[in-house]
This record gives C-alpha cells, structure tokens and sequence, in this order.
C-alpha cells in the first residue's frame, strides 16, 4: 500500500531554524541523486514515530529532487501481535516463539515483497515487520535497514535466527552506535532521528489556540503541568511515571498528562492502556489525553507547549523523539538515562538523568519551584535540538547514507 497524501514541504523553508549553510551543504550533496529512486517500507502509515519521520522526510527528499516513495505492509492483526514479539525480544525480553509464527510472519513478508510497488535504486526497510521482503525480491535494488529500538542487548536465541536476515543489507541505520550488532559493525551506522520544526506537533502556536486545547481537556492553567509522551508499551514504565507524579504531589499540588496515541501495528498496547489506567485509578488530575478522545498532533504540541516540564521514564528507548519534541518546546525534561534519552538530554545542563522514582521526583520537584532554573535548561534544550535533531540533519545524514552505498 502506498501512502499518498503528504504535507508540502520544501527545504528552502527550513533555512531559517535550521541556517543558510546547512540548506545549502545539503542542495550540493543532493545534487548527485536528482531522479534517483528511493522507495521507504514500514509497518503503519499512522502512529508511532517511524510514520511521522517519513511524513516529513519524503517530501523533504522529492524537494531537493530524489524519486521518493513510500510503501506500507498490508498485512492482518495477527502478523503484528507476532511482530509486536520480535520488537520486545530484539530489545531483550526472552519470550517464546513458534516454528508457526516465524513461519507465518516469512511469509507475509513474502506476499508483500509481491504485493508493494518496490522497484528501486535504494530501498529502505524500516524495523523488523518488513525486514525479511528483500529474500523475495529479484532486484539490483541497493538495501538499506533501518532499524528504530535499542539493540544493544537482544534475546539471543531469537537474535541468532533473525540476523540472518540482515545478511543482504549493504547498511544498518542505529540510533546510537552501543547498538551495533558486533557481526554489522562493519556496515552499521549511528543514525539519531528527528523532528520536523514546521509540522502540526512541533510548529508555533499562540496562546489563546493553547490555552483553548488545554481547557477542552480538562487541563487547569494555574496547576503546575508534568507531562509524559508515550506509547502504551511495557518498556516505556508509565507506572513509574504515576509513581513519580505521586511523589511530587506530595509537596506540589501538580497535574500529570499521559499523552500517547494507539498505533495500528501495536494491539498490545490495548492491553497495556487499561493496566495503566487501573494503576492510576480516580485521580482527576491525571489525564489520559489519547487519539480516541481527539487528541492529534496539534493537541500534543498545545499540551507540550503548556507543560511545566516533560517526564519520561522508559527502561529502554531506541531514541525517544518524544524528548526533542518537548525540548523543542523550550521545556528541560527529567527522564531514565535510556538508550537515546542519553544523547538528547545532557544532565545538569538541559534536563536531569535519574533512574530511580525518588530521584526523578526530587529534581522535577528542583525544576518546578525554581523557574530560573527551568527557563535557563529550557532554553539550552531548545538549542540543542536545533543544532542535532531538526528534519534538515536527518534528512542530510541519509542522503550521505544513499551517496555511501550508491558510489560503490
């Protein structure tokens, strides 16, 4: 299935966040792949970070004159509650899988690799749902994976069968080098993703569009705001986030916000969203702010926007873009030193680091009383976004990835 509909975008238009030399470094390297045909194939057109990274990069790739295009599985339920198994195994959890489920998940991919429009100069599989299509293609297709968790310490039963996949890829994109497989090291590449400044969660808004969001959720204006983005997945912890909230309302009277949105390719997120709704019970101030009551992109940027600080307390994070957007925002976030979290936030100086409930506690309490404080790592966090985790410095890394296997 392809996705069709995308924003306009252009990259002359991100010269002013982002800086005339940087628009223009990048229209002299893309120069070399005007008409080259790229083709991105992953899981779900809706939810989720990876969906909302190919809704800018695509345009932003036609706009500096690549061929890009951008394909979706087409595949039932049943192949993502098996898929939603290899997310939680390649990130370490030791869970049983059948000859029957590997067997089944081969062959949707099978079906789709004749299904989808994948002809191409580069194709790029994103995560492990599409991983296995290149073994069904007859192409001369350079292939590129993708991959969105934390690697660094797999099941390694499920590992040493699913590596044999990877075999074809000329390049694996990582988010952090720690992540390396020590078998790819040789063709892996560290490769943090990004936000895009002009899109609906991440654009400017005034006061009164924010203040009207707010309200229509229930949200009080004068009540300090923690807020935490998150999937509704056992490694994101969002009973450690109630807890940490707990804690704070102990000397703060605060409000909690647990925004998140209910992926397609994600049916255990169902079972994890009632878990999580049971662990909070009747408090009223903690809100449950999902896609089912209304709550889009531009009702998390208002969310973001009227925070007091961001709260993030997954165990493992393949990146967390979550945290650039709230940083982006101006607002310093207090999270778990989780895989990408480390990149993003730098302690002390643009956020806090802690793993333990207390601990967490203690400094959003820090943050919260003190406003100089908060204002001055707010203002930090927003510039190191703009420096490392805009879309013109993803979009830059894979063209020089593209220019990499393309020039062999």
């Amino acid at each position: 299935m392809r996705v069709r509909e995308f924003p306009k975008k252009d990259l002359i238009d991100y010269k002013d966040v982002a800086g005339n030399a940087t628009v223009e470094r990048i229209l002299t390297k893309a120069e070399k792949l005007k008409g080259l045909r790229i083709v991105h194939v992953n899981a779900t057109s809706f939810g989720g970070g990876v969906a909302e990274l190919l809704y800018t990069l695509v345009p932003l790739m036609r706009s500096v004159g690549i061929d890009a295009q951008w394909e979706v599985l087409e595949a039932p339920n049943d192949f993502f509650v098996i898929t939603k198994k290899f997310h939680n195994m390649l990130q370490g959890a030791e869970i049983e899988l059948t000859e029957k489920e590997w067997s089944y998940y081969l062959k949707v991919n099978e079906e789709n690799a004749k299904k989808l429009n994948l002809d191409a100069d580069v194709l790029i599989i994103h995560d492990p749902q599409p991983a296995a299509i290149p073994l069904y293609l007859d192409t001369k297709a350079k292939l590129v994976w993708r991959c969105h968790i934390d690697l660094s310490n797999p099941f390694k039963e499920f590992w040493r069968r699913f590596k044999e996949l990877l075999a074809p890829y000329e390049k694996l994109l990582f988010h952090l080098e720690e992540y390396f497989p020590k078998e790819f090291s040789d063709k892996a590449v560290q490769f943090p993703p990004s936000i895009d400044p002009f899109s609906d969660k991440n654009k400017e808004l005034n006061r009164s569009d924010i203040d009207s969001v707010i309200e229509r959720f229930g949200i009080d204006k004068n009540k300090p705001l923690m807020t935490v983005v998150a999937r509704f997945d056992p490694w994101k912890d969002l009973f450690s986030s109630i807890d940490v909230y707990r804690k704070v309302k102990e000397k703060i009277d605060v409000q909690l916000a647990i925004v998140s949105a209910m992926a397609s390719d994600d049916p255990e997120g169902w079972i994890f969203f009632e878990k999580v709704l049971r662990y909070a019970g009747v408090d009223e101030d903690v809100k449950f702010l999902t896609n089912l009551i209304g709550v889009g992109s531009l009702e998390v940027n208002a969310i973001q926007r009227a925070s007091t600080i961001g709260l993030h307390t997954a165990t493992r994070e393949g990146f967390g873009l979550v945290i650039s957007e709230m940083m982006w925002k101006g607002n310093p976030v207090v999270a778990r030193p989780a895989g990408g979290v480390k990149i993003q936030i730098d302690d002390g100086e643009n956020g806090f680091l802690r793993w333990e409930v207390n601990d967490l506690a203690d400094v959003s309490i820090e943050l919260i009383k003190n406003e100089n404080l908060k204002k001055e790592m707010g203002m930090k966090a927003k510039e190191k976004v703009r420096r490392d985790f805009l879309s013109t410095s993803h979009l830059e890394r894979y063209i020089d990835v593209i220019l990499s296997v393309i020039e062999k």
